[in-house]
């Protein structure tokens, strides 16, 4: 659930830690250090040595919350330079621990010299008897920051290190801030995880200014990625909507595996280093300008360290090739992987570029894995991927679980939520009717429709005859009705509600607390001014439209026309002027996109009118503002996808450009499956949620929806691989969250105690519905790759490159070189092969993906060809052989149980 900025701080109020820091002890008052770099203003706190601003000398961007330091100079909250760690002497069990940022004092500087800038024995910060003498310095060398921490064993006997950590601060505080000022002053930063190889990336939300690359110095490795806890009841609110969190860079992890972590598996094997008497190790960070954000790789290549390159991403179906292409200027030694057996490679020759060496990978095992490379040098590199079943297997197990175990029969429910797809609970197993967060059991907002909404767009790319039987019952008994009100189409925030008054025999959960301002009352659940609703009922018509427009014999409620006109009806109310967050861009929007082209291709030209011009109207208030990603929050990722579209749809490229930037700057590209196309949410848990935490959330429903503008950009840009990159690894998020058995979480724990997926399925369906609509395989021939597919197998490359199509959906196949986007109405896409030199495109068409269970034969191929980006010497491809037409889709018969048509 979203809901206003007053709740979230009810929320705050309600769920604060009870600490609260000794005020300003990290010495603003005493000021500053200043020093330059070709790239940065530095300024340092004098009495802290903590980093105070980090400003780039072109451009005057300030990476750090400078302007709200004063607020956060109490013990306890942490600054760029503390450090924490625990440690033990060898042989005993117990570890003592140390933070610089628990008891601030001033500290002495010491003297500098050379490249040193500042510098400053530790011991004064932290705990009397300290098992480690730390120094940190401040460095310039070759003109690149470094923060240096020179750890000595000062002991008499061996001292093991079972973690050390450098907190990291960077200026994501939204609070008390415009619009203006959190897209000018603010920056996201994510990890790549990857061991020796590892980096941080600090982008500035509006995507287009330089972003910072923190790299490791010298033996630095980014083993693990740790959440720092502070108190959360001070402004500027620690870990709420407006401040998510900072987080810290961790050198070594193994005393928090053997406690806090302990019932979960970390991204990478835990280490600790044993310093012997004397000894001193130096674990550093430096700091770098990347030119853009598509340049981070290029940038952290150019420092000598290896960045790795996967295709199609780092979420691998089991029955898709992966490829990994390294850049090191080394040699590889060994390769392993975790669990054993869970992947294998093999090396290829598919690298055009020198200094490239690739890999191909082959899945085996589902679930999370680690490929481990170690180099000639010494340095380890970890890849994380996630093993999902076969594509077109996850859909089907998908489409089973909601429509069985989430299949919700209590015809005796006085809420009258009975048929229906409904939330559900993995760790008990069984339906959510009773959570005080109302619209979870009440099948509205995005945690309560999510499941009927993935059910829905389940069918729309692979209907299956028991499963679009249940959705007819739940459509025409509860969706239209009781969700949607029949007498003037409105949609209703939650048909669940708490009122015992009202439903005297109705049993709610004496342990439950029903005192939460999320415990609606009926007039505020039967509230239908929530805007964002009206997309999931329209999704649920169009889908079930599909279906019967193109397999019309699973269908015996309604005809096709009924549904599409039930979708009209609902953009018409969404529209009408009395419905709130009608003007901002609501998620999963690209539906209604579907829906005007569908209502153009049939031919119905008043409702089509009547659609366009209200998508004219919300473009048009969005033409004049810089930052038209307004919603209920305080900051979004939800607007940027409707923005996108019908910018791009009214040719407003200026805003369209400005949405994209925005979505580039929080969906990052990495080798790790939780963080590639992960687009940056962080409250969802608190409204949807079982495990309720500010956290920030992989593959939730941003990842999914923010693809979709990335890959239709990557479509009309056909050589931009970044965005293909970014969008694909959004698409496949989607896939990652179905275990085993269908059942689809809504979003996966980042922490490094928990790293599991949430129990609820939540607000999954919008996500789902991102992937539906955007999921594909994309044919590219890249300048360091060559002939790549993502989606697909290549299986040929010699005078026609021939691909397997693999992807989830099978509806959808771009092929970049000629610009060209094939999609299917009905049919799935079995094969493609294109001859770049006579310009020719065969396409095998199945009745029904291969992989699947139950899915529906099509009765025919329905294929349009369209141009989506203009391609010198090429035009629209069109069938060599004569086929009839129907709603602009090319009508191909199956013979032997397929259909081919060559296109030129």
């Amino acid at each position: 659930m979203r809901s206003t900025f007053q709740h979230i701080t009810c929320w705050l109020l309600l769920f604060a830690h009870s600490t609260f820091g000794q005020s300003n002890t990290l010495g603003l008052s005493d000021g500053f250090l200043s020093f330059n770099t070709s790239t940065f203003a530095v300024q340092l706190v004098k009495d802290s040595q903590t980093l105070y601003s980090l400003t780039t000398v072109d451009g005057g961007f300030n990476f750090i919350p400078s302007d709200m330091m004063a607020d956060r100079a109490n013990n306890g909250n942490y600054h760029l330079g503390d450090i924490t760690f625990r440690a033990r002497t060898v042989g005993s069990t117990a570890w003592t621990t140390g933070d610089t940022s628990t008891s601030r004092v001033k500290l002495t500087a010491s003297s500098v010299s050379g490249n040193t800038r500042a510098a400053a024995n530790l011991a004064p910060t932290l705990p009397r008897g300290s098992l480690l003498n730390i120094t940190r310095q401040w460095v310039v060398d070759d003109n690149v920051l470094q923060l240096l921490f020179d750890v000595t064993n000062s002991q008499t006997s061996a001292v093991e290190i079972g973690s050390l950590g450098a907190p990291l601060e960077f200026n994501n505080i939204f609070t008390d801030r415009t619009a203006a000022q959190t897209n000018t002053l603010c920056s996201l930063f994510d990890p790549y995880i990857g061991q020796d190889a590892g980096y941080v990336q600090v982008t500035p939300l509006l995507g287009t200014l330089p972003p910072l690359v923190v790299l490791p110095v010298g033996q630095s490795p980014l083993e693990g990625w740790r959440f720092l806890p502070e108190s959360t009841v001070l402004t500027p609110f620690y870990q709420s909507q407006t401040f998510e969190g900072l987080y810290e860079w961790d050198f070594h992890t193994l005393a928090y595996a053997e406690d806090e972590w302990a019932s979960t598996t970390p991204w990478n094997a835990p280490t600790s280093f044993v310093l012997q008497p004397g000894q001193t190790r130096t674990y550093g960070l430096q700091f770098r300008v990347a030119p853009s954000i598509r340049e981070i790789e290029s940038t952290v290549a150019s420092t000598g360290q290896p960045v790795a390159v996967t295709i199609p991403g780092t979420i691998l179906p089991a029955d898709q090739i992966g490829k990994v292409f390294l850049n090191t200027n080394t040699t590889v030694a060994n390769i392993t992987v975790s669990p054993a057996g869970a992947l294998t490679w093999a090396t290829n020759t598919d690298a055009l570029t020198a200094g490239w060496l690739g890999y191909t990978i082959t899945p085996h095992t589902w679930g999370r894995s680690r490929l481990s490379v170690t180099y000639s040098d010494g340095r380890l590199q970890t890849i994380h991927y996630y093993v999902t079943k076969g594509a077109t297997a996850a859909l089907d197990d998908l489409g089973t679980f909601l429509t069985t175990s989430q299949w919700y029969t209590n015809t005796s429910d006085p809420f009258h939520r009975a048929p229906s797809v409904i939330s559900y609970d993995r760790s008990v197993n069984a339906p959510v009717t009773n959570d005080p967060r109302v619209w979870i059991g009440g099948l509205g907002d995005e945690a309560g429709s999510g499941s009927w909404l993935a059910a829905a767009m389940k069918q729309f790319v692979q209907p299956d005859a028991a499963e679009v039987a249940k959705l007819e019952q739940f459509v025409n008994q509860t969706l239209w009705g009781t969700i949607q009100n029949r007498n003037n189409a409105t949609v209703k925030m939650s048909v669940f509600f708490y009122q015992p008054d009202l439903v005297p025999n109705y049993v709610y959960p004496s342990n439950e607390d029903w005192t939460v301002w999320w415990s609606w009352n009926q007039a505020s659940a039967w509230a239908t001014g929530r805007g964002y609703d009206y997309v999931h009922v329209t999704a649920a018509y169009w889908a079930m439209y599909r279906v019967a427009r193109n397999y019309p014999s699973l269908v015996s409620v309604h005809d096709w026309q009924w549904y599409l006109n039930q979708a009209v009806l609902t953009v018409a109310t969404l529209t009408d002027g009395q419905v709130g967050y009608a003007d901002d861009g609501l998620m999963g929007e690209t539906v209604i996109h579907y829906l005007l082209n569908d209502l153009q291709r049939e031919g119905l030209t008043a409702n089509a009118t009547l659609v366009q011009s209200k998508m004219k109207s919300r473009w048009q208030i969005w033409s004049t503002e810089r930052y038209p990603f307004g919603s209920e929050m305080a900051w979004d990722s939800t607007g940027q996808e409707g923005v996108y579209i019908w910018s791009t749809f009214f040719n407003d490229s200026v805003t369209a450009l400005n949405a994209l930037n925005s979505i580039i700057a929080y969906q990052p590209v990495v080798a790790h499956w939780g963080y590639n196309g992960n687009a940056r949410r962080y409250w969802d848990n608190i409204y949807g949620g079982k495990l309720m935490r500010i956290e920030r959330q992989i593959h939730h429903y941003g990842s999914g929806l923010n693809a979709l503008p990335l890959i239709e950009s990557f479509e009309a840009n056909p050589t931009d691989y970044y965005l293909l990159r970014a969008g694909f690894g959004g698409l496949s998020g989607p896939l990652s969250n179905i275990d085993e058995e269908g059942f689809a979480s809504a979003s996966f724990h980042s922490f490094a105690d928990t790293l599991a997926w949430d129990a609820y399925s939540g607000d999954y369906g919008p996500n789902f519905s991102g992937h539906s609509m955007g999921m594909g395989t994309f044919i590219i021939n890249h300048p360091d790759f060559g002939w790549q597919a993502f989606g697909g197998n290549i299986v040929a490359t010699s005078s026609a490159v021939q691909v397997q199509i693999k992807d989830s959906v099978r509806r959808r196949v771009f092929i970049a070189p000629l610009g060209a986007l094939l999609s299917l109405d009905s049919g799935a896409f079995s094969t493609i092969s294109y001859n770049p030199t006579a310009k020719t495109v065969t396409v095998t068409i199945t009745p029904v993906a291969d992989g699947t269970t139950g899915a529906a034969s099509a009765p025919v191929g329905r294929l349009v060809i369209a141009q989506s980006a203009p391609v010198a010497g090429e035009g629209l491809l069109k069938p060599t052989s004569s086929l009839a037409t129907d709603a602009g889709a090319f009508v191909i018969p199956f013979t032997n149980g397929a259909g081919t048509v060559t296109l030129s």
